[in-house]
């Protein structure tokens, strides 16, 4: 008995569709290989984008590629224990986290649990990690400044409540250090914080939070830390995380600062997630859609109307460049999302200028709309002055013999970068960063030594507390400079440095 070929592929594919019901579900899925994280299954025809896999010993995983064939997940937990053949199922939901108060004084993963050791932390709400930005006509254009008690980035690039400042530069130049600073002047200013570490050491981010206990400021702050030794898929979803947590509150009302640290290895951890799922590459190895990750992620930050809560998320991205180079795939991408940035100069953090401010490649978009008057009055020359000094500076090299006017320009613009520098968690308030601003723009301190600038900024606001408190109080409510209080300040002035002759 001769039996063809053709006549048992026919019947083995009637045998297949009549079994078709109990072979193919489109809840359930086939692991068809495993490797670095990322494992393709076959099955899951009704799974989305996004949507959180099931895998055995309660692994999970979370849907990247949807492809003819298979679909592709990102597993975010260890891959070890997940072998070919193993059964996933889906669960319908997108990847959440939980919200709320709860989460204030925490350490968390990048999904939200507790790995701080206090126990589990008590919600009643969870949020979808990504979610479409707020509309043009939900938002409100950024009028509130936010604080961050640092002179020179307060002077000349404010930011304001609801605004996205880029803070870019090199390797230890002190980029974390002006984020942290913005988070301890928050106390009292009834502004919630989120701290999101991306591939940083874990002895980074405890040296941290422990800074921050001892300063007092941890009880207004949630920290999601996705570290250096977490897979990529986690240091993927973190900034996505810490935003879901902060929207929670923006949308009942409240302010926020979120500081992503840094958005470059977020970048990184995504090109390698891209890589092993097979999605071509393009400049610099990255994805074609990385400005599209930054973008969506920032673009969550505003300021909302009054009719929509009025509640504002205020971000503070980081970027490292390589070598001061802003001109680089990354840094150009989040440059062109954010509404200005700030730049870190390795040269100026090495001779002791601390922040290590550039004022020329700085900008703030956002401007002197996030600024209190008396600020912008004092504040308002202070570019220029700074962008003369350093013009002049490099031509003072070449020549002894300068003019007066010449020997004006450095000397004050010598005062004013002086004046300008500021040690790590010692944010001043508002009124100290105006009263110490007017002594400068007024030329108060350009015959003394610059080793005696900050000693006499400091003496002369503790003179002006202790004597002539009604001053600071009426600066306090009316935000502007009077000629009358002008006048009284001047007058102050002078009398404390008749005291120190």
């Amino acid at each position: 008995m001769n039996i063809q070929a053709g006549e048992i592929s026919a019947l083995i594919k009637e045998e297949i569709k009549s079994f078709k019901g109990q072979l193919e579900s489109d809840d359930v899925g086939t692991v068809i290989s495993v490797g670095d994280g990322i494992a393709l299954i076959y099955g899951l025809k009704n799974a989305m984008l996004g949507e959180l896999l099931l895998f055995p010993h309660d692994i999970f995983g979370m849907v990247m590629n949807l492809n003819v064939d298979d679909v592709g997940a990102v597993l975010l937990g260890e891959d070890v224990k997940i072998k070919e053949g193993d059964t996933v199922k889906r669960t319908g939901k997108v990847v959440e986290v939980p919200v709320g108060d709860g989460m204030l004084g925490r350490v968390v993963s990048s999904l939200g649990a507790p790995i701080d050791d206090l126990g589990p932390i008590s919600y009643t709400k969870t949020r979808p990690i990504e979610r479409i930005a707020p509309g043009v006509m939900k938002r409100k254009s950024v009028d509130t400044p936010l604080e961050t008690g640092i002179k020179a980035i307060d002077s000349m690039i404010p930011i304001g409540r609801g605004q996205r400042e880029l803070i870019i530069g090199d390797r230890q130049t002190g980029k974390t250090s002006i984020a942290i600073d913005a988070i301890v002047n928050q106390r009292g200013k009834n502004v919630k914080c989120v701290y999101v570490a991306i591939g940083q050491k874990n002895s980074s981010v405890a040296s941290l939070v422990n800074k921050l206990k001892e300063k007092h400021c941890f009880d207004y702050v949630t920290v999601v830390n996705a570290s250096a030794s977490e897979p990529a898929p986690q240091q993927y979803i973190a900034p996505f995380a810490g935003m879901a947590i902060a929207e929670e509150w923006m949308e009942s009302g409240q302010d926020v600062l979120i500081v992503f640290d840094d958005l470059s290895k977020h970048a990184v951890a995504y090109r390698t997630l891209s890589l092993l799922l097979r999605r071509a590459p393009g400049r610099e190895a990255y994805p074609g859609d990385i400005f599209y990750l930054h973008s969506r992620l920032l673009e969550r930050a505003c300021k909302l109307a009054p009719e929509f809560g009025g509640g504002s998320i205020t971000a503070l991205p980081i970027i490292e460049t390589q070598a001061g180079d802003i001109s680089a795939y990354i840094p150009t991408n989040v440059i062109s999302i954010t509404d200005g940035q700030i730049f870190l100069v390795s040269d100026y953090f090495a001779a002791g200028q601390r922040p290590a401010v550039d004022s020329g490649f700085s900008v703030s978009r956002v401007g002197s709309a996030a600024q209190v008057k008396a600020m912008k009055q004092v504040a308002g020359s202070l570019k220029i002055e700074l962008a003369n000094y350093r013009e002049n500076l490099s031509f003072s090299q070449f020549g002894s013999d300068l003019d007066p006017e010449t020997k004006k320009i450095l000397t004050h613009g010598a005062v004013v970068t002086e004046a300008l520098k500021q040690v790590n968690f010692a944010p001043l308030s508002m009124e100290t960063e105006i009263m110490e601003l007017f002594a400068v723009k007024n030329r108060y301190l350009d015959d003394l030594k610059l080793e005696d600038v900050n000693p006499f900024l400091e003496g002369m606001c503790d003179y002006i507390k202790d004597n002539h408190k009604e001053l600071i109080d009426e600066l306090k409510s009316k935000k502007i400079f009077s000629p009358e209080l002008e006048a009284s300040f001047k007058k102050a002035i002078e009398d404390y440095k008749l005291s120190r002759q």
